[in-house]
């Protein structure tokens, strides 16, 4: 797996202390709170912590997505090995004044071709909660098809899931 990945609009960097004031400012949007959930950022202070414990866990690749021009940051890709699923998730967030513009669609597909050229990886999981319509439907757009409900810290997750050898494969 790559630290960088390019495409015609977007620059995603592996996540780096430079990227704490966006991360600060990316988990405290009211979608992320309503979606994913407080992380209790509050400070500089709790950013650096968040944004090093992600950095220093081994199963977490998290990348910043950037406009190209300007290098301005717009959302987050990550790929991460849960203790509680089988596979690796891919996530992403973005600011919502840069939703519906096609930019997660576009980094996740560069992130998930670059992650199946890695024969470990036959399946890729997904989980959001049933409520978040747009993610839904970007995990379908990108091949992902609803596999079944889990219940994760007290909390009922939808599981996505796609197989490596169908995904833009068109199956």
């Amino acid at each position: 797996m790559q630290n960088n990945y390019n495409t015609s609009r977007l620059l995603l960097n592996e996540l780096n202390v430079n990227d704490i004031e966006f991360i600060g400012e990316l988990v405290n949007t009211p979608e992320w709170i309503r979606f994913i959930g407080d992380r209790n950022i509050r400070s500089k202070q709790d950013a650096t912590e968040y944004v090093q414990k992600i950095i220093d866990n081994p199963d977490i690749n998290y990348w910043v997505v950037k406009i190209r021009d300007g290098q301005v940051p717009i959302g987050i890709i990550s790929f991460i090995r849960r203790d509680y699923l089988d596979h690796h998730d891919i996530g992403f967030a973005f600011l919502a004044s840069h939703g519906k513009k096609g930019y997660a669609y576009e980094a996740a597909s560069v992130v998930l071709s670059d992650v199946i050229k890695d024969p470990s990886h036959t399946h890729i999981l997904a989980t959001t909660v049933k409520e978040n319509i747009n993610s839904i439907q970007l995990l379908q757009k990108l091949g992902f098809g609803f596999s079944h409900e889990i219940k994760q810290e007290d909390e009922m997750l939808q599981l996505y899931a796609v197989s490596a050898d169908k995904l833009f494969s068109g199956k």
